[in-house]
């Protein structure tokens, strides 16, 4: 039998200590986890929220629904779609919001998801086996100058244009490439350099998982959402693991944390803001001598406000 992938939370008492914020309001809440993975933050916020509350979850990956429905608390729902799916709840019945944006361990050790350079696998990368394109089909059609911007512009690699190039020709003379090892070896013979520890093929296998999913344009999407479904005094708190989500964070909440004034009508009101920012976590170095995958996580968190 098959040993279960296992699977360590971020910042899992951090992130649900900064979600409930002390006192719990009166009356029933609602609380999401708007990324279920394998239920870490689900599962102890269940334990810490009252009867009356209840946690609405969102996942676009079917093992994670899978994995959930494993969970048998009444409390506890969710649904199987990606964040950008936020703003269907209803405005302002949010009381604490969670994003944690990282791919779960089980998605990375799993060859079969094609997620990771260290396993051979088919070149797949979807979060949604269920729908959508492969990163395989998509490699097989693109143009070589779309190609070479995703790879830079989502993996902000340097040699991006030599690794499209370099795909777009094996494609040519040997068909497209369609396994995890293919991609890593032609990535590895194109890039001479890089930083020490890292592999050749890091910043490519991250841009393509980025662009094939749409993860950042769905980030941006769910973080415009959470506005409108907090309420007021409601908390935010997103963990990002890289510096292209941590950038659309750190902007998000900066943008609506300080209150705008129009200038072409100095003596108005001014826009008042609807975030407050509160604090910026990182891992203990415990948790980073138990879980190095955790070590370049941040999380960031905010207050909706009560006069936005």
């Amino acid at each position: 039998m098959d040993t279960p992938l296992q699977h360590t939370t971020v910042l899992l008492d951090e992130a649900v200590d900064a979600l409930l914020g002390g006192e719990l309001p009166e009356g029933p809440a609602t609380w999401v986890d708007a990324t279920f993975g394998r239920g870490g933050h689900s599962r102890l916020l269940l334990s810490r929220l009252r009867p009356q509350d209840r946690l609405i979850a969102f996942d676009k990956d079917p093992d994670a629904i899978q994995e959930a429905a494993r969970i048998t608390d009444a409390r506890f729902s969710i649904r199987h779609e990606g964040f950008r799916h936020l703003g269907e709840l209803p405005a302002g019945s949010v009381q604490g919001l969670l994003m944690d944006l990282g791919v779960s361990s089980p998605q990375i050790d799993n060859p079969q998801r094609g997620f990771s350079f260290r396993f051979d696998g088919p070149l797949d990368m979807r979060m949604d086996t269920t729908r959508g394109e492969s990163v395989a089909e998509w490699l097989a059609t693109a143009e070589l100058q779309q190609i070479s911007e995703v790879i830079r512009d989502y993996g902000e690699e340097r040699f991006a244009f030599p690794i499209a190039k370099a795909i777009v020709a094996r494609r040519q003379e040997r068909g497209p490439i369609s396994t995890t090892a293919e991609l890593a070896e032609l990535v590895a013979g194109t890039v001479k350099t890089r930083e020490p520890g890292q592999n050749p093929a890091t910043r490519t296998f991250q841009a393509l998982r980025i662009f094939i999913n749409a993860e950042l344009e769905e980030l941006q999407q769910a973080l415009e959402a959470s506005l409108a479904v907090l309420a007021p005094g409601g908390r935010l708190a997103v963990i990002s693991f890289h510096s292209l989500e941590d950038r659309i964070v750190k902007q998000f909440i900066a943008k609506h944390s300080k209150e705008v004034f129009d200038r072409r009508a100095p003596f108005a009101a001014p826009q008042v803001m609807k975030l407050d920012a509160l604090e910026r976590i990182r891992p203990s170095a415990d948790e980073v001598a138990r879980n190095p995958r955790s070590r370049s996580a941040i999380m960031r968190v905010a207050l909706r406000t009560e006069a936005a």
